[in-house]
């Protein structure tokens, strides 16, 4: 009696679906603005000063939430097109950037808030160039 010789699995990649891209971009907004919300209360606090809450404060948090969450979702929105190494620099630049403004509120030098933020963008690139290398297809 003869029988099928076995076979190796074939995984096939699924196909994907509008309900898979709604939730994909639903999850990279509600990240974004999950990340804006911190670091827009962050800056709100270190803006403050330990003084008291004023509506200065609510807003300046706000508002610097509101940015950083908009960079985000935009960065994220346009960065699958870019090539790995400009995706990476972009994520880089930005959380350099990012870092760079906070360590200024705090009254410190221009110099050593520019220093903090090379080298947070120098290790958030990096970072983020070895996930986009290794989860290359």
């Amino acid at each position: 009696m003869a029988h099928a010789a076995p076979t190796a699995p074939r995984r096939h990649r699924p196909m994907t679906s509008a309900a898979d891209t709604d939730h994909t971009a639903r999850n990279a907004l509600t990240r974004a603005l999950l990340m804006g919300l911190v670091y827009g209360v962050w800056a709100a606090f270190i803006k403050r000063q330990t003084g008291p809450v004023d509506a200065g404060n609510v807003f300046y948090g706000i508002l610097c939430g509101a940015l950083f969450a908009a960079i985000m979702f935009a960065l994220n929105r346009v960065g699958r097109s870019l090539p790995r190494e400009l995706h990476a620099a972009a994520y880089g630049v930005f959380l350099g950037v990012a870092a760079g403004y906070l360590h200024s509120l705090t009254n410190e030098s221009v110099l050593r808030a520019s220093g903090v933020g090379l080298a947070v963008g120098a290790g958030c690139g990096i970072i983020a160039f070895y996930r986009y290398y290794t989860r290359e297809p």
